[in-house]
């Protein structure tokens, strides 16, 4: 019996009710693929991910966009399916497939009943999936032809090409200078072999990350993880990226018939799992994380006017990922806006927060933390990342503990560590004018 979607889409969206235990179980599969499982019988649902170091990152020189154009194919022709035979069977049952790509990451997703007859089924598509996919010729120049437009569209949105400046400008020669979306004329190139070359090479069993939640047994999460990972090749694990070198300061300016300057501005900031990776987190909360309440809205939004929004974060990523600063502001503001949130940070990195600062801080990101695990999308999300970036299996169970044990000192020390406000990369795109 086939379940009504809007009866499914109520289900996704109850809320767990015991949030406080979260008990990952953790094992490796006998082809080397690494497992982590939550139990919860609390819905009739389950929900895999299964990702693989398969990003942009992971491009060759002059095949940029390979990785995405592997990723966007594998559900579009699997295991003797069209892509269309795959989403009738997929309707069919009430599951969801989907995925998710960056420049660390390529994976695929599953979202299904966990009554046996649903189930069974989409597992089966998703291994077809994962283990068939087929690369059809016509479904190549179709995506080929898709991914090139979209980058051809959004050469338009300044706020693309500053993104776009930014990575390049701050990572250089290191393989996170990529664009996820790719290079038009590299995609052209790419051939069904060099799909099939990337996709045994990265999507093996070893490089595997399967993480399940939801409404089966220990054993059967067990079966699942092996069955996923048999029909996968058997290709080593690939090597780690490169440690990025700290960019050289610089401040590019990139015309565009913006009627606003986007700004950027920052620097090479840290990996997951860093030991710094809570007192950046609740440092930026008060820099430029915190909406109306950081420093940067305050000082360039609320006294001066400068901006309607400016923000900061960090990215922490396999290897050190960004740390960005960002406004977007009228011409004539360009650098007044700018001196500002340069000098905001500047002074962030020398004193830090204040008390009242950091204890309002850590209020808000603790008090919202139950939100973030209230789902079993959500926490399957937090299994992913765990799993693929090797955190601790209680990072959920010790996050506010870490987070209310960072004190002002922490923060400053953090700061200093990681960025200096005199070697800064910076990018504006628009109308281009004086410095």
């Amino acid at each position: 019996m086939t379940i009504k979607p809007f009866l499914i889409a109520w289900l996704l969206c109850l809320p767990l009710s015991a949030q406080a235990a979260v008990v990952i179980q953790n094992w490796q599969t006998p082809q080397g693929a690494r497992v982590y499982f939550v139990e919860s019988h609390e819905l009739p649902m389950l929900d895999i991910s299964v990702d693989f170091p398969g990003g942009s990152a992971r491009d060759p020189a002059g095949k940029e966009g390979l990785a995405q154009l592997t990723h966007s194919l594998l559900d579009q022709g699997a295991g003797g399916l069209s892509d269309t035979e795959i989403a009738h069977r997929l309707a069919d049952v009430g599951a969801e497939l989907g995925g998710a790509f960056d420049r660390d990451r390529g994976g695929v997703t599953l979202r299904t009943l966990s009554s046996s007859a649903e189930k069974t089924a989409a597992l089966e598509l998703l291994a077809r999936v994962l283990q068939q996919p087929e690369f059809p010729p016509a479904v190549i120049k179709r995506e080929k032809q898709r991914l090139i437009s979209g980058i051809r569209e959004a050469e338009a949105d300044p706020g693309t090409v500053a993104d776009k400046a930014f990575y390049r400008t701050l990572y250089g020669t290191h393989p996170y200078a990529h664009d996820e979306s790719g290079d038009p004329a590299a995609i052209e190139k790419l051939t069904r072999g060099d799909l099939q070359t990337f996709y045994r090479a990265h999507y093996s069993a070893p490089n595997a990350v399967i993480a399940l939640m939801g409404d089966i047994s220990r054993a059967e999460a067990e079966a699942i993880a092996a069955r996923l990972a048999a029909g996968l090749s058997k290709a080593a694990r690939v090597a780690e990226l490169p440690q990025p070198a700290p960019a050289p300061v610089s401040d590019a300016r990139i015309a565009h018939p913006s009627t606003q300057s986007h700004v950027l501005v920052g620097a090479v900031g840290m990996a997951r799992g860093d030991p710094d990776f809570f007192a950046l987190y609740v440092g930026n909360y008060v820099l430029g994380g915190g909406g109306f309440d950081s420093r940067l809205m305050k000082e360039v939004r609320d006294k001066r006017g400068y901006a309607y929004s400016a923000y900061s974060y960090f990215n922490p990523m396999q290897v050190a990922g960004p740390f960005q600063l960002g406004l977007q502001t009228k011409t004539e503001q360009t650098d007044a806006a700018l001196k500002v949130a340069r000098d905001t940070l500047r002074q962030f990195i020398a004193e830090g927060p204040s008390e009242a600062e950091l204890t309002q801080a850590k209020s808000n990101l603790t008090g919202g933390f139950p939100l973030r695990i209230d789902s079993n999308k959500k926490i399957l999300d937090y299994l992913s990342v765990i799993g693929f970036y090797n955190l601790p299996l209680d990072y959920l169970d010790t996050w506010v503990d870490k987070v209310n044990a960072v004190d002002v000192a922490a923060v400053k020390q953090a700061f200093a560590r990681r960025l200096d406000a005199d070697k800064l990369v910076t990018v504006v795109v628009g109308a281009v004018g004086a410095r």
